[in-house]
């Protein structure tokens, strides 16, 4: 079936029937998320709401964020989606901070959402929630009070994502809003996204199995609606529920995180070998590095499939691998893309030559501020060039290589040490589950190198699995590099986006220390 009209609005205009949403729940289609998204976008004045305003959501995955999203979009909004794993007062911060006038959740979060409203001085009348939550208006009825034809005017909006950061508070990343209909904009980024990333207009099935409120899931969710694509809403990753999700509903693209990949590869080979997922033709990843031997195991059980790019919040992507550029250069993030340049300098701001580690900075990113904050917009530039934080090389022909955060870095008697590289050989070991590797003060050494272990289901903690571990690295890993010390836990804390959080554990685990 072809797609005529560019984006969203005018695919749901000139093909109302179309699929938009799979699942979860009842089917919708385009012609139907249209025309709650226009009621949402004219009932939002009546909240006070009007173009260069912020609107929060504090939500799981579930379809409504697509509606806030889209009305947003063509409300002139900023969209400020909230994990809903933060606390009270993290939350109530972020909505301050973004002067949200409004803020949307649903029943399990409301009592959360409720004090951080509070905290935030957002009146009851601004607060809402998709399903009946005591304290919040319906949007149900909210939606009622609005037509279902486009409002009169119509006005792009943007997400105002928040980073989070390594040190202080997390900061919204503002963009500068233009007075011109969405379909410029969604067009130019649907043209970027095509040659960039090889996704079509077209009969296509996305999998949204990553957090809406985080960046790349929620760019890719957008873009793919902005494609004709039809969504699957996944409440949440479950190894064995997302491929059989893959095989029902005939998924062809998704993004994940690299996690994902090791969950589902940790599967029985019986289990994994249940389900067809012939259908996929392209899965992103991004977010955080990737063992080449789980990144090669997932391509010979999917095909050349994975598409890998590095960017950020800040930045959108910058550089990508396709599924045969990285089988020819295992282990790169990817080559920039068309009006983007790649620089690696060292602390005081000189570049690098190929082969050697230091700052990783990109030119031609979109214009960005952190929102009142010049200095730390500031500090992140060196001319037109900026940088996320994150360490790496390039090679003789430009192809970028990521080795870590900076402030992730050990130095252990003077050298330089990557933990994603410690971890990345330890994952590949049967009876780990997941890793994280910090460095903790060490008097002869500045810091020592120790390994925090998640066992596998139905492997043994304990010291002859920690000498197994340890055996496992001789052949990977240099001596200098081996942890000094591994111990066992339950579970590790990660991101809702994937990514580990080396400063909770690492503060956890001097915490107990010193307790």
């Amino acid at each position: 079936m072809g797609v005529e009209g560019v984006g969203f609005y005018e695919i749901a205009r000139n093909h109302p029937d179309r699929p938009a949403l799979l699942a979860p729940g009842v089917p919708m289609t385009y012609g139907e998320l249209h025309a709650e998204v226009n009621r949402l976008s004219n009932a939002l004045g009546g909240l006070g709401l009007g173009p260069g305003d912020s609107l929060a959501t504090v939500l799981g995955n579930r379809p409504e964020f697509l509606t806030v999203l889209l009305a947003a979009f063509q409300s002139g909004l900023y969209l400020v989606p909230v994990s809903r794993h933060l606390t009270a007062s993290e939350i109530g911060y972020i909505l301050a901070d973004s002067g949200a006038k409004a803020v949307v959740t649903e029943s399990a979060l409301a009592g959360v959402v409720a004090g951080a409203a509070d905290e935030a001085g957002i009146p009851a009348g601004r607060r809402v929630s998709v399903d009946p939550a005591e304290g919040f208006g319906s949007m149900a009825e909210l939606c009622a009070t609005g037509s279902a034809d486009p409002p009169e005017k119509r006005q792009m909006g943007s997400i105002m994502l928040y980073t989070s950061g390594t040190t202080g508070r997390p900061k919204g990343v503002r963009r500068p809003l233009m007075d011109i209909p969405p379909e410029l904009v969604l067009d130019l980024m649907r043209q970027t996204l095509m040659s960039h990333l090889g996704l079509e207009p077209g009969d296509e099935v996305h999998l949204a199995i990553g957090p809406l409120y985080h960046s790349a899931p929620c760019v890719h969710a957008l873009m793919s609606l902005n494609l004709g694509h039809a969504l699957v809403v996944a409440e949440h990753f479950q190894p064995e529920e997302t491929l059989e999700l893959i095989q029902r509903h005939g998924v062809t693209n998704s993004f994940m995180v690299p996690t994902m990949f090791h969950r589902m590869l940790a599967l029985p080979d019986d289990v994994r070998a249940r389900y067809d997922l012939s259908s996929l033709r392209q899965v992103y990843h991004s977010a955080a590095p990737i063992p080449v031997e789980t990144k090669q195991r997932t391509m010979d059980w999917w095909g050349p499939v994975l598409y890998e790019y590095y960017g950020s919040t800040e930045s959108g992507p910058v550089v990508v691998a396709t599924p045969e550029q990285w089988l020819a250069r295992p282990g790169t993030v990817g080559c920039a893309v068309d009006g983007v340049q790649i620089k690696i300098l060292d602390p005081d701001g000189a570049e690098l030559p190929p082969g050697e580690t230091g700052l990783i900075y990109a030119s031609g990113q979109p214009g960005f501020e952190y929102h009142d904050d010049p200095e730390k917009t500031a500090s992140a530039m060196r001319g037109d060039f900026y940088t996320p934080g994150d360490l790496g090389h390039l090679d003789e022909d430009g192809w970028l290589y990521m080795s870590d955060r900076r402030t992730d870095l050990i130095i252990s008697g003077g050298v330089n040490i990557y933990p994603a590289e410690i971890e990345n050989a330890l994952l590949q070991h049967p009876a780990v589950g997941d890793v994280a590797v910090i460095g903790v003060p060490d008097d002869d050494w500045g810091q020592r190198v120790v390994a925090l272990v998640e066992p596998a289901g139905g492997a043994a903690a304990g010291d002859a699995l920690a000498a197994e571990l340890l055996a496992h690295c001789e052949p990977r890993l240099s001596k200098l590099k081996h942890p000094r010390r591994i111990e066992f836990r339950e579970s590790l804390p990660r991101t809702p986006s994937g990514k580990l959080s080396r400063r909770r554990v690492r503060e956890d685990y001097l915490g107990e220390r010193a307790g």
